[in-house]
């Protein structure tokens, strides 16, 4: 049963290749996969952080997507919000199912970050980059290889493996606003945050040429989220929540969340040498497809997640399992390497 549903699944990637990407279910955790606009958009002077996502883990084949990012700021002052610039860079591997169907992908990400008043920032932000796409049908079981009992192997299948690799240009934009509150006390600082942006991926329809003499388009992928995250004043608990909607080449997808962390360690307020630490609980809804609780320790600059999507949709009727995410993410907050040294006029 498990190579039948891993079948389905296959086909339904090599044949549909004007459907929807790949995602992380934590989208917190990628920023540059969800807007281009949010590179250098964030406290501190460099950030690194990588993804990991098994999909559908017990089907008996793999489907793995891994990722790897980096952004900074450049020239960004330490004393005002003033204008700067931010860079970063992307690179994903997408492999899965017994065709070893795969997606690569490199891009590079420039951003400009603009102060729209004392507490906000605007920015815009363009990536473009270089994806590959390849897969091979050679180990791939087909229904005609159905003995009765069990697939077949030694039945030719009389499919012959004519996809090809090929390379495309790759290139997506967005912009992004950031409003950014505190109220001091003595004590601490409570923050709290607003985060909207909208985003356009593979704007440019790059070509799909898997098999010769035969062209298909990528469709455009447009991203919309929202979110906003509060320290609750009075207490070492603090909530954020986050609504993202994905739309692309009539496919449309929803992803809803919420999270409850407790700061079991205060940051140092005047030298800002220690970093308030937390650890958190989340749950998500992926509308119509999966449930997902996560944990989270944000503690010294790295933020770890590890997340469960338990499948509720009607794929559950022939698979009953989930996907497991894991992400690390790093921040530096104490030594830029472009830090601006304007001096105050």
């Amino acid at each position: 049963m498990k190579k039948i549903v891993t079948a389905a699944l296959v086909i339904c990637v090599l044949h549909s290749v004007s459907a929807q990407d790949f995602h992380f279910a934590q989208s917190d955790q990628t920023p540059l996969l969800i807007n281009p606009a949010a590179a250098g958009v964030f406290d501190g002077w460099e950030r690194i952080g990588i993804n990991h996502r098994s999909q559908w883990i017990n089907t008996g084949t793999k489907f793995n997507t891994t990722s790897i990012a980096a952004d900074a700021n450049l020239w960004k002052s330490t004393r005002r919000n003033s204008a700067h610039a931010g860079v970063g860079v992307l690179f994903y591997n997408d492999i899965g199912g017994d065709s070893k169907f795969g997606n690569q992908m490199g891009s590079l990400t420039i951003s400009g970050i603009l102060p729209a008043g004392k507490s906000s920032t605007i920015s815009a932000g363009i990536q473009g980059g270089f994806g590959q796409r390849k897969a091979d049908l050679s180990g791939v079981s087909f229904m005609n290889q159905w003995d009765g009992t069990e697939f077949n192997e030694s039945i030719i299948s009389g499919e012959q493996n004519v996809l090809t690799s090929f390379i495309y240009m790759d290139a997506s934009a967005g912009l992004y606003y950031v409003y950014r509150g505190r109220k001091s006390s003595f004590a601490r600082n409570s923050d709290f945050k607003l985060k909207l942006g909208v985003s356009g991926y593979h704007l440019n329809s790059p070509k799909m040429k898997f098999i010769n003499g035969s062209v298909d388009r990528l469709n455009r992928k447009y991203v919309a989220h929202v979110s906003v995250t509060g320290d609750i004043p009075g207490s070492r608990f603090a909530m954020d929540g986050s609504v993202l909607q994905f739309i692309q080449g009539g496919h449309y997808e929803t992803l809803l969340g919420a999270r409850v962390r407790y700061r079991f360690e205060d940051g140092t307020k005047i030298t800002g040498m220690n970093q308030n630490a937390y650890a958190g609980f989340g749950l998500q809804m992926r509308v119509k497809d999966a449930i997902i609780p996560s944990l989270l320790l944000d503690w010294g600059g790295f933020k770890f997640v590890l997340s469960y999507d338990v499948t509720i949709s009607k794929l559950r009727r022939a698979y009953s399992g989930g996907s497991l995410e894991f992400s690390m993410v790093y921040v530096n907050k104490h030594h830029a390497l472009f830090k601006s040294r304007k001096r105050r006029m």
